[in-house]
Protein backbone atom coordinates (compact mmCIF):
# COMPACT_ATOMS: atom_id res chain seq x y z
CA UNK A 1 0.00 0.00 0.00
CA UNK A 2 1.52 3.31 -1.01
CA UNK A 3 1.40 5.98 1.19
CA UNK A 4 0.75 9.88 0.21
CA UNK A 5 2.23 12.28 2.20
CA UNK A 6 0.08 14.93 3.85
CA UNK A 7 -0.24 18.51 1.85
CA UNK A 8 1.67 21.13 3.59
CA UNK A 9 0.15 24.44 5.18
CA UNK A 10 1.70 26.28 1.97
CA UNK A 11 0.42 24.07 -0.73
CA UNK A 12 -3.44 23.95 0.78
CA UNK A 13 -2.77 27.88 0.47
CA UNK A 14 -1.69 27.63 -2.67
CA UNK A 15 -4.74 24.98 -3.66
CA UNK A 16 -7.32 26.90 -1.72
CA UNK A 17 -5.78 30.37 -3.68
CA UNK A 18 -6.47 28.40 -6.96
CA UNK A 19 -9.39 26.76 -6.18
CA UNK A 20 -11.07 30.39 -5.25
CA UNK A 21 -9.60 32.16 -8.37
CA UNK A 22 -11.11 29.57 -10.73
CA UNK A 23 -14.60 29.97 -8.62
CA UNK A 24 -14.69 33.54 -9.62
CA UNK A 25 -13.91 32.69 -13.29
CA UNK A 26 -16.76 30.24 -13.01
CA UNK A 27 -18.80 33.07 -11.06
CA UNK A 28 -18.35 35.77 -13.71
CA UNK A 29 -18.68 33.56 -16.97
CA UNK A 30 -22.15 32.72 -15.00
CA UNK A 31 -23.07 36.04 -14.68
CA UNK A 32 -22.15 37.11 -18.42
CA UNK A 33 -24.13 34.67 -19.95
CA UNK A 34 -27.01 35.78 -17.73
CA UNK A 35 -26.75 38.91 -19.48
CA UNK A 36 -26.70 37.87 -23.12
CA UNK A 37 -29.82 35.83 -22.36
CA UNK A 38 -32.02 38.56 -20.78
CA UNK A 39 -30.67 40.91 -23.21
CA UNK A 40 -31.56 38.29 -26.10
CA UNK A 41 -35.15 38.08 -24.33
CA UNK A 42 -35.71 41.45 -23.83
CA UNK A 43 -34.85 42.51 -27.57
CA UNK A 44 -36.40 39.79 -29.77
CA UNK A 45 -39.48 40.88 -31.81
CA UNK A 46 -42.46 38.04 -31.91
CA UNK A 47 -42.60 37.37 -35.50
CA UNK A 48 -45.65 37.72 -37.52
CA UNK A 49 -48.55 35.66 -37.17
CA UNK A 50 -50.61 36.75 -40.24
CA UNK A 51 -50.99 33.46 -42.17
CA UNK A 52 -54.74 33.01 -41.57
CA UNK A 53 -53.71 29.25 -39.64
CA UNK A 54 -54.24 27.91 -36.49
CA UNK A 55 -55.22 30.01 -33.37
CA UNK A 56 -52.31 32.00 -31.47
CA UNK A 57 -51.35 30.89 -28.46
CA UNK A 58 -52.90 33.25 -25.47
CA UNK A 59 -51.19 36.55 -25.32
CA UNK A 60 -52.08 39.69 -23.46
CA UNK A 61 -53.00 42.83 -24.01
CA UNK A 62 -52.70 46.05 -22.08
CA UNK A 63 -56.00 46.63 -20.21
CA UNK A 64 -58.24 49.65 -21.55
CA UNK A 65 -57.28 50.01 -25.01
CA UNK A 66 -61.05 50.50 -26.34
CA UNK A 67 -62.23 54.26 -26.12
CA UNK A 68 -65.77 54.13 -26.57
CA UNK A 69 -65.80 57.22 -27.72
CA UNK A 70 -69.80 57.52 -29.62
CA UNK A 71 -67.87 60.02 -32.31
CA UNK A 72 -65.46 57.97 -33.49
CA UNK A 73 -65.65 57.33 -37.32
CA UNK A 74 -63.48 54.57 -37.21
CA UNK A 75 -65.66 52.17 -34.93
CA UNK A 76 -68.54 49.99 -35.81
CA UNK A 77 -71.00 49.69 -33.56
CA UNK A 78 -72.69 50.95 -29.91
CA UNK A 79 -70.48 52.80 -27.38
CA UNK A 80 -71.75 51.25 -24.65
CA UNK A 81 -71.84 47.46 -26.02
CA UNK A 82 -70.80 45.00 -23.63
CA UNK A 83 -67.51 44.14 -25.32
CA UNK A 84 -65.20 45.94 -27.59
CA UNK A 85 -62.62 44.38 -29.70
CA UNK A 86 -59.76 46.77 -30.61
CA UNK A 87 -58.12 45.89 -34.47
CA UNK A 88 -55.08 46.79 -35.36
CA UNK A 89 -54.53 47.59 -39.48
CA UNK A 90 -52.32 49.24 -42.30
CA UNK A 91 -54.42 49.47 -45.18
CA UNK A 92 -51.25 47.94 -47.14
CA UNK A 93 -51.28 44.39 -45.22
CA UNK A 94 -52.84 41.72 -47.05
CA UNK A 95 -53.47 39.85 -44.24
CA UNK A 96 -55.30 42.80 -43.19
CA UNK A 97 -57.42 42.44 -46.30
CA UNK A 98 -58.17 38.73 -45.53
CA UNK A 99 -59.91 39.79 -42.52
CA UNK A 100 -61.73 42.60 -43.83
CA UNK A 101 -63.37 40.89 -46.83
CA UNK A 102 -63.56 36.88 -45.14
CA UNK A 103 -64.19 37.68 -41.52
CA UNK A 104 -65.54 41.07 -40.43
CA UNK A 105 -68.29 41.03 -42.11
CA UNK A 106 -70.17 38.04 -40.30
CA UNK A 107 -68.19 39.41 -37.07
CA UNK A 108 -70.94 42.47 -38.05
CA UNK A 109 -74.03 40.48 -38.93
CA UNK A 110 -73.55 37.99 -35.86
CA UNK A 111 -72.26 40.57 -33.05
CA UNK A 112 -72.01 44.36 -33.87
CA UNK A 113 -75.47 44.08 -35.58
CA UNK A 114 -77.19 42.68 -32.20
CA UNK A 115 -75.45 44.96 -30.26
CA UNK A 116 -72.74 42.56 -28.43
CA UNK A 117 -70.13 44.01 -30.16
CA UNK A 118 -67.92 47.06 -30.75
CA UNK A 119 -65.32 47.04 -33.40
CA UNK A 120 -62.34 49.86 -32.82
CA UNK A 121 -59.81 50.12 -35.52
CA UNK A 122 -56.53 51.50 -35.09
CA UNK A 123 -54.58 52.45 -38.29
CA UNK A 124 -51.21 52.14 -38.37
CA UNK A 125 -48.16 52.43 -40.72
CA UNK A 126 -46.15 49.60 -40.79
CA UNK A 127 -45.23 49.25 -44.10
CA UNK A 128 -43.63 52.66 -45.04
CA UNK A 129 -44.92 56.26 -46.21
CA UNK A 130 -47.64 54.64 -48.18
CA UNK A 131 -49.05 52.85 -45.76
CA UNK A 132 -49.33 56.36 -44.34
CA UNK A 133 -50.59 58.29 -47.22
CA UNK A 134 -53.17 55.32 -47.45
CA UNK A 135 -54.39 55.56 -43.72
CA UNK A 136 -54.62 59.40 -44.09
CA UNK A 137 -56.72 58.84 -46.75
CA UNK A 138 -59.33 56.86 -45.14
CA UNK A 139 -59.15 59.04 -41.92
CA UNK A 140 -60.02 61.88 -44.95
CA UNK A 141 -63.07 59.54 -45.65
CA UNK A 142 -63.78 59.13 -42.26
CA UNK A 143 -64.09 62.86 -42.15
CA UNK A 144 -67.09 62.54 -43.73
CA UNK A 145 -68.65 59.20 -42.31
CA UNK A 146 -67.18 56.64 -44.46
CA UNK A 147 -63.99 55.34 -43.01
CA UNK A 148 -65.26 51.73 -42.63
CA UNK A 149 -66.74 52.10 -46.61
CA UNK A 150 -62.94 53.25 -47.37
CA UNK A 151 -61.38 50.44 -45.93
CA UNK A 152 -63.37 47.92 -47.68
CA UNK A 153 -63.28 49.32 -50.86
CA UNK A 154 -58.97 48.98 -50.36
CA UNK A 155 -59.30 45.83 -49.11
CA UNK A 156 -61.55 44.85 -52.03
CA UNK A 157 -58.70 44.70 -54.56
CA UNK A 158 -55.54 43.98 -52.26
CA UNK A 159 -53.56 41.48 -53.76
CA UNK A 160 -53.35 37.73 -52.00
CA UNK A 161 -49.29 38.70 -51.23
CA UNK A 162 -47.39 42.00 -51.11
CA UNK A 163 -47.90 45.14 -50.38
CA UNK A 164 -49.81 47.54 -52.57
CA UNK A 165 -48.32 50.79 -53.81
CA UNK A 166 -51.48 53.21 -53.85
CA UNK A 167 -50.74 56.11 -55.40
CA UNK A 168 -52.87 59.21 -54.74
CA UNK A 169 -54.78 59.29 -57.67
CA UNK A 170 -55.89 55.55 -57.08
CA UNK A 171 -56.74 56.98 -53.20
CA UNK A 172 -59.19 59.43 -54.75
CA UNK A 173 -60.71 56.75 -57.05
CA UNK A 174 -61.83 54.70 -53.89
CA UNK A 175 -62.95 57.82 -52.82
CA UNK A 176 -65.31 58.24 -55.89
CA UNK A 177 -66.25 54.49 -55.61
CA UNK A 178 -67.91 54.76 -52.30
CA UNK A 179 -69.54 58.57 -53.21
CA UNK A 180 -67.76 60.50 -50.69
CA UNK A 181 -69.76 63.40 -50.88
CA UNK A 182 -67.15 66.14 -51.13
CA UNK A 183 -64.75 64.41 -53.48
CA UNK A 184 -62.67 68.45 -53.09
CA UNK A 185 -62.92 68.48 -49.38
CA UNK A 186 -61.51 64.81 -49.24
CA UNK A 187 -58.79 65.77 -52.02
CA UNK A 188 -57.58 68.21 -49.72
CA UNK A 189 -58.04 66.62 -46.53
CA UNK A 190 -55.47 64.56 -47.57
CA UNK A 191 -52.75 66.99 -47.50
CA UNK A 192 -54.13 67.46 -43.58
CA UNK A 193 -50.89 67.24 -41.31
CA UNK A 194 -52.69 66.69 -38.29
CA UNK A 195 -54.16 63.83 -39.99
CA UNK A 196 -50.93 62.47 -40.79
CA UNK A 197 -49.65 62.89 -37.30
CA UNK A 198 -52.54 61.16 -35.83
CA UNK A 199 -51.51 58.31 -38.36
CA UNK A 200 -48.35 58.72 -36.98
CA UNK A 201 -49.31 59.12 -33.23
CA UNK A 202 -51.45 55.30 -33.77
CA UNK A 203 -48.66 53.74 -34.90
CA UNK A 204 -46.46 55.24 -31.80
CA UNK A 205 -49.41 53.73 -29.52
CA UNK A 206 -49.33 50.72 -31.45
CA UNK A 207 -45.84 49.84 -30.89
CA UNK A 208 -45.61 50.81 -26.85
CA UNK A 209 -48.05 48.12 -26.46
CA UNK A 210 -46.35 45.89 -28.16
CA UNK A 211 -48.45 45.48 -31.28
CA UNK A 212 -45.72 44.47 -34.13
CA UNK A 213 -47.52 43.00 -36.25
CA UNK A 214 -50.59 42.72 -38.16
CA UNK A 215 -53.61 42.27 -38.13
CA UNK A 216 -53.92 42.42 -34.49
CA UNK A 217 -56.75 41.95 -32.07
CA UNK A 218 -57.51 42.67 -28.41
CA UNK A 219 -60.49 42.06 -26.08
CA UNK A 220 -59.68 44.25 -22.41
CA UNK A 221 -56.52 42.14 -21.47
CA UNK A 222 -56.65 39.25 -23.82
CA UNK A 223 -55.30 39.17 -27.63
CA UNK A 224 -55.21 37.41 -30.63
CA UNK A 225 -52.95 37.88 -33.49
CA UNK A 226 -52.87 36.84 -37.59
CA UNK A 227 -56.06 36.70 -40.12
CA UNK A 228 -57.48 33.91 -37.96
CA UNK A 229 -60.86 31.51 -38.87
CA UNK A 230 -63.85 33.44 -38.23
CA UNK A 231 -64.63 30.44 -35.68
CA UNK A 232 -61.43 31.46 -33.93
CA UNK A 233 -62.99 34.80 -33.76
CA UNK A 234 -66.16 33.98 -32.63
CA UNK A 235 -64.79 31.62 -29.80
CA UNK A 236 -62.74 34.90 -28.71
CA UNK A 237 -66.14 37.24 -28.85
CA UNK A 238 -68.52 34.56 -27.20
CA UNK A 239 -65.28 34.07 -24.14
CA UNK A 240 -64.94 38.02 -23.58
CA UNK A 241 -69.39 37.87 -23.40
CA UNK A 242 -69.29 35.07 -20.76
CA UNK A 243 -67.34 36.68 -18.78
CA UNK A 244 -68.94 40.07 -18.44
CA UNK A 245 -66.08 42.33 -19.58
Amino acid sequence: MTNRSADSPDDLAAKYRRSKIANVVLAALSAFLLVVVVAQLSTAQPAPNADGGAASPPQQAAAGVETRDPDDPMALGAADAPVVLVEWTDLRCPYCAVFNRDTLPALVREYVDSGKLRIEIRDVSFFGEKSATAAVAARAAGNQGMFPEYLGAVYRVAPESGHPDLPRDRLIGFAKEIGVPDLAKFTADLDDPRLLDAVQQSTGDAQRLGVNSVPFFAIGNSALSGAQPIENFREFVDSALAGGK
